[in-house]
């Protein structure tokens, strides 16, 4: 899927007009490795925010490869990271589960994380998010805890465990962007809505593992979404349920032949045939096989699909209003 630039072109614009050297007009810290910002890694940027200011902070990253392991701490709120552009602009970490730390133990799944996204209003544009540790189990590339954020035109690279939304009251929003991953590579406790992304299966194995809370209302919900891959036809799932009342959702998606016709695994509960919410609305594409899905998949009634609206899903919070609000 070609991404769409959503507010890059404006930025082009702006930075072939008046030339990088006024890139600091424009944010509040500037990021470059090569030493012309004002900082050479993203860490320092996040560093330098007030703790508890109540103004966004916007802080634009040039082009480059940053390894680094980032943490944006609960008590930095409206932070804005705006790539260069979402190709060019890599941050990137190794870390995996069965990695040892310094005293000998295993990091684990939330160890591996390469981002820690504890803030809340968090926004991401034109940006990559890698963890490149490979076919190594499980592997986190973002960990995100905080609520109301919204990525924006970004790709999220991995394998296992690729994108962590693990607020248990964390609401986030994913819009015109790209995950790839093999198994349980989009999993947590958070409700996120991922709108017009593309999902890439590399391997047989599984899109989802939602652990929603049994009084939260929606889990993951895909719309308008593709789900492609080089994954063999008829080997990747579209969930399982980590937690018994997992929620997911694929509405009006092209789903294509490397989803199973049965659709959805157990994960060997039965119990969650009976507590989990799995659901599908109109999905198109080789992939989307409704007469032949597991009986306690069902699709959406007309009425029913009328839930999933943003407002609705998000109760209340409408994404993307408040993603410029200052971009001096």
């Amino acid at each position: 899927m070609q991404l769409k630039n959503y507010g890059l072109l404006v930025l082009f614009v702006l930075l072939n007009t008046f030339g990088f050297a006024n890139v600091g007009q424009q944010f509040d810290f500037v990021v470059s490795k090569d030493g012309s910002g004002d900082f050479t890694t993203v860490q320092e940027a996040i560093d330098a925010v007030p703790h508890f200011r109540k103004e966004r902070t916007t802080i634009f990253i040039k082009n480059g490869v940053y390894k680094e392991k980032l943490i944006l701490p609960s008590s930095k709120n409206k932070v804005s990271f705006i790539g260069e552009s979402v190709e060019n602009t890599l941050i990137t970490n190794d870390d995996y589960a069965s990695k040892e730390n310094c005293f000998g133990e295993e990091m684990g799944t939330t160890g591996s994380s390469g981002f820690y996204v504890f803030g809340n209003d968090f926004n991401a544009e034109n940006i990559t998010f890698e963890n490149s540790a490979g076919s190594v189990g499980q592997a986190v590339a973002v960990r995100v805890t905080g609520d109301r954020i919204f990525f924006n035109n970004c790709r999220f690279l991995g394998n296992q465990d690729t994108l962590y939304p693990q607020g248990e009251n964390s609401r986030q929003y994913y819009k015109n962007c790209y995950i790839e991953g093999t198994v349980d590579f989009i999993f947590g406790w958070s409700t996120a809505v991922f709108e017009d992304c593309e999902i890439f299966c590399k391997a047989p194995g599984y899109v989802t593992a939602a652990s929603t809370l049994e009084e939260t209302p929606f889990g993951f919900v895909f719309l308008h979404c593709k789900i492609t891959g080089n994954a063999p036809a008829g080997s990747v799932y579209l969930g399982r349920p980590w937690r018994p009342y997992a929620k997911t959702a694929f509405i009006e998606c092209e789903l294509s032949e490397v989803i199973k016709e049965e659709g959805w695994h157990n994960w060997g509960k039965e119990e969650a045939e009976r507590k989990s919410t799995y659901v599908e609305y109109q999905n198109t594409g080789e992939g989307a096989n409704p007469k032949k899905r597991v009986a306690w998949a069902p699709q959406l009634t007309k009425e029913q699909r009328a839930n999933y609206t943003l407002e609705n899903i998000f109760d209340g919070w409408m994404p993307g209003k408040a993603f410029v609000e200052k971009r001096r």
